[in-house]
């Protein structure tokens, strides 16, 4: 009796000592079955930087950062008194240019003509009364009266008054058209020139006022009020919210399935829903970015890609930065 008593013992603890093995042996072949792999991405949203062409001191701000903006908003306001001053130089030599070019065309004075036609008139006076002394002592030396050497002089001397008699036309023919084609030509182009460096100086004004150039969101402002900025130095990021894509770094061995224009489903833990997306994107990640190494015999490294896609419908509430996940 005692014998049996023994032998049913031992059969209860070895079928125990079975039973455990099998609830061991079940737990770890559900435990350690391979699981789907996961790939984290993140959303990200397209950005532009603004800043200005000149440098100036931040006077206000107009948004803060967080804030929807609309193209043509004004986004803040730089101070740039040396950029003032020099548009009131080029104002400056607009307006001498633009006299200059006026007494081109206007020409001389009246006063400057009238003194011109009388001076005119002297030398055709001049020219009357040297013709006549001329045909006087012609008519003696044809006589024989007078001599070869006074001929001359009356001769030279007439010669001269019709030689200063046209100069003096000249001189009033100048003052009654004014300057020459060319001269106003020139006059008109200094006029347009001054003109260029006036807007030229009024677009460099213009660019103290920051102006968003497409719809957004501002996204992060860099200096102060009150500080300094040079030239084409960052002033703010403008996020564009309805450029949204997701970017997935995915390594090789799990690229089955994707390639550009592929439509895949995600989610979105930050909102707890399934979002559609379209690849439109691969590239490489290069050699220092494989995540697995693998290469013994017969194997290979595992290099990287990155991926990016696109939400087929706009999604809201997805926000730069929030984690998307993608089961292979």
């Amino acid at each position: 009796m005692k014998i049996k008593s023994q032998n049913s013992n031992m059969l209860l603890a070895f079928l125990t000592l079975l039973g455990i093995i099998a609830v061991v042996a079940l737990v770890g072949f559900f435990m350690l079955r391979k699981g789907p792999e996961i790939v984290q991405g993140q959303a990200d949203v397209n950005e532009y930087r603004v800043s200005s062409k000149v440098p100036g001191r931040i006077l206000e701000y107009r948004v803060k950062e967080g804030q929807s903006v609309k193209a043509g908003d004004t986004l803040a306001l730089l101070e740039a008194p040396d950029v003032q001053a020099k548009l009131e130089q080029a104002r400056a030599a607009e307006a001498a240019a633009q006299a200059q070019n006026e007494k081109a065309i206007k020409g001389a004075r009246q006063e400057q003509i009238q003194a011109a036609y009388e001076l005119w008139q002297k030398a055709r006076a001049g020219v009357t009364i040297a013709e006549k002394s001329y045909k006087r002592v012609k008519n003696l030396y044809d006589q024989g009266v007078m001599s070869a050497q006074k001929l001359d002089e009356v001769t030279a001397q007439r010669d001269a008054a019709i030689a200063t008699e046209k100069a003096a036309k000249s001189q009033y023919d100048m003052a009654v058209n004014g300057a020459e084609r060319e001269d106003k030509a020139a006059a008109a182009a200094l006029v347009e020139r001054a003109k260029g460096a006036v807007a030229e100086v009024q677009s460099y004004i213009a660019e103290t006022y920051l102006i968003a150039q497409s719809d957004g969101e501002v996204s992060e402002i860099f200096p102060k009020v009150g500080e300094l900025v040079g030239t084409g130095a960052p002033i703010m990021n403008v996020a564009m919210m309805d450029e949204m894509w997701v970017s997935f770094n995915v390594r090789e061995d799990l690229l089955r399935g994707l390639t550009v224009g592929t439509e895949f489903e995600a989610y979105v833990p930050a909102l707890d829903q399934n979002i559609r997306l379209k690849v439109y994107y691969m590239k490489d990640l290069g050699t220092y970015a494989a995540w697995k190494a693998t290469k013994t015999t017969g194997q290979f490294d595992l290099k990287t890609f990155e991926v990016k896609a696109s939400p087929l419908e706009k999604v809201e509430g997805l926000r730069p930065g929030m984690s998307v996940i993608l089961e292979k």
